[in-house]
């Protein structure tokens, strides 16, 4: 079975209105119509760069207690959340192919593996 829904922990969380701190979430695959609607919007015709804010708010279903991310809300993110929520968005929508911390168990070294996310070699 596919999976479509990944969890996720922010580093630092996001803040809300309240003063609320939201740092666990879920993101889903992207589907093509997620990576191509955003180049119409109008903020993303000005600047490029703010792709990333309106595609991440399309594959985010769920932020702690939230469950309609907004892109006014992924713009007030700290940077630190932006750059893990870009790598995460890549890791699941890539080539099936994640980077795991792991820790030696003779040495204590840590290092990183690649691990397949399709269970194949």
């Amino acid at each position: 079975m596919l999976q479509t829904e990944f969890d996720f922990t922010l580093p630092r969380g996001y803040v809300d209105d309240y003063g609320n701190v939201h740092k666990e979430g879920t993101m889903r695959l992207a589907t093509a119509l997620d990576e191509i609607e955003p180049l119409r919007h109008p903020k993303v015709r000005q600047n490029e760069a703010y792709l990333t804010v309106i595609l991440l708010s399309r594959v985010i279903t769920r932020l702690g207690t939230i469950r309609e991310v907004t892109p006014v809300m992924i713009e007030k993110f700290f940077a630190a959340d932006l750059a893990y929520l870009q790598d995460f968005y890549q890791e699941i929508n890539g080539d099936g192919v994640t980077k795991v911390g792991v820790k030696c168990p003779n040495c204590n070294h840590d290092f990183t593996v690649e691990v397949s996310l399709s269970g194949g070699s």
